[in-house]
């Protein structure tokens, strides 16, 4: 299998990565963090407007570039290694995923060119990685349809405009069928917005009869959330990559400078085997996340199991090397004085987000054996 990006991959990568290494989000992301719950809304813009970052991934008549998952993974492996406060994932990932899922576009353009943020608002409490697992009821009245529930861990949901909601129509709390898609105006919920361990911004909302516009056919929403939710899984394993290589990079440049028994820490063969296996796990994150890319487009089961193979593999393998780097760091690792610790967060984040190794294991077992 080829993995060469072609030209107008690697130069997404290239003015990206540099546009990044400029922007220093880093720094932005730590004194945002004792100010305000809310992302970096001025490099949105510029990858949205500027850059045209934000729509690579979506459809030329939706006002994006054209391109696809591969163009997902190489931003969010981007962002991953510049630590940037990007509502990229909630936005065109899954968002965006579902919309396109259900034929409904007209949202599209907005999102493309950064001036409507769209927050996922499908899992609740006790959902449990289960698209399906739905609570929340959808009634229609004479004025149109009414939502009413609770949504947690909502990503993005802070500085969204528009909430795209999964309800009930039909059947029991846990049923595939009767699962339907929904826009909620941001202003018609309840919101208790918050930070999540890694920084980035997150919301639980509450509807109360909140009203609400049906996104494509009823009953049907189950199957575009399990695409976007791997297509999302998909997309955190190449930021997993971005992470990985950042702490790896940073661990080599710190074992130079640091010195122990008058020579630097990068001299002992020990620490350079232990960097050795970081490398190897880097690589494997690498690899995983182009399986599960490379898969996306496949049969809805073998799309599955893909991406549950690659989520366990970069679970496992991201924690090695944060946990590692973190070691090799000494004490100050684990603080904000120096980026590794900002990344760790992030790492420990993606390790469960969407689901850890043994959800993904047990995922992959069930898919397998059906």
């Amino acid at each position: 299998m080829d993995f060469r990006l072609s030209d107008e991959q690697a130069m997404l990568r290239d003015t990206l990565t540099r546009y990044l290494a400029e922007a220093d989000p880093l720094h932005a992301r730590l004194k945002r963090r004792t100010r305000t719950v809310a992302g970096d809304a001025t490099l949105w813009r510029a990858l949205a407007a500027e850059l045209g970052v934000v729509g690579a991934a979506l459809p030329e008549e939706a006002g994006g570039l054209g391109g696809g998952p591969v163009e997902t993974m190489i931003v969010m492996e981007a962002l991953g290694e510049a630590l940037a406060d990007a509502p990229y994932l909630s936005n065109v990932v899954l968002s965006a995923g579902v919309l396109r899922q259900a034929g409904d576009v007209a949202l599209l353009p907005g999102i493309a060119d950064g001036t409507v943020q769209v927050a996922l608002a499908a899992l609740e409490a006790g959902s449990r990685h289960a698209w399906h697992a739905v609570s929340a009821r959808a009634v229609r009245e004479s004025d149109g349809w009414r939502v009413t529930g609770e949504k947690a861990v909502v990503l993005g949901a802070p500085d969204a405009d528009r909430l795209l909601v999964s309800a009930r129509t039909a059947g029991a709390a846990r049923d595939r069928d009767g699962v339907s898609m929904f826009l909620v105006c941001a202003d018609a919920v309840r919101r208790h917005d918050y930070r999540l361990i890694d920084g980035s911004v997150a919301a639980d909302i509450v509807l109360d009869a909140a009203p609400a516009a049906l996104v494509g056919q009823e009953g049907a929403a189950v199957a575009w959330l399990e695409a976007a939710g791997d297509a999302a899984i998909a997309a955190i394993c190449g930021e997993a990559a971005g992470v990985a290589r950042r702490m790896l990079a940073d661990t080599v440049e710190w074992t130079k400078q640091r010195r122990q028994f008058g020579q630097p820490l990068a001299s002992f063969q020990v620490l350079q085997h232990r960097m050795v296996d970081m490398y190897m796990a880097a690589e494997q994150i690498q690899s995983a996340a182009y399986l599960a890319t490379l898969n996306l487009d496949a049969d809805a089961a073998i799309r599955a199991r893909a991406v549950s193979a690659a989520k366990a593999v970069v679970a496992d393998g991201l924690r090695f090397v944060a946990q590692n780097a973190v070691q090799l760091h000494g004490a100050m690792g684990m603080t904000d004085e120096l980026p590794v610790g900002l990344y760790f967060k992030r790492a420990t984040a993606i390790e469960q987000q969407f689901g850890g190794a043994d959800h993904h294991l047990a995922r992959y077992g069930a898919l397998a054996a059906a």
